[in-house]
C-alpha cells in the first residue's frame, strides 16, 4: 500500500469515530434507555466508539507501510 493511500485511509478511519461522538450523529446514541452493562445508552455509545477507535488505530499500525523502516537520527 502506498503512503498516500495509507494517509487517506488513516484520515477516514480517524474521522468516523470523531463524527459519531459529535452533533448531529451523537443523537443516534443520545438516550437514557436501554441500560447496557449497567450504563445509560449514551455512556455506552461513547465508550463503544472509544474502543472502536483504539482497535482501528491498532489495525492501521499493522497496515503502516513505514513501520518497518529504520530512521537515521
Amino acid at each position: 500500500m502506498s503512503q498516500r493511500k495509507f494517509n487517506t485511509l488513516y484520515v477516514i478511519i480517524g474521522l468516523i469515530p470523531f463524527l459519531m461522538l459529535v452533533f448531529p450523529f451523537f443523537e443516534i446514541g443520545n438516550r437514557a434507555t436501554p441500560i447496557v452493562m449497567g450504563l445509560p445508552f449514551s455512556f455506552f455509545w461513547v465508550i463503544l466508539w472509544i474502543v472502536i477507535t483504539f482497535l482501528a488505530l491498532i489495525f492501521l499500525y499493522f497496515l503502516d507501510p513505514e513501520k518497518d523502516e529504520e530512521e537515521d537520527v
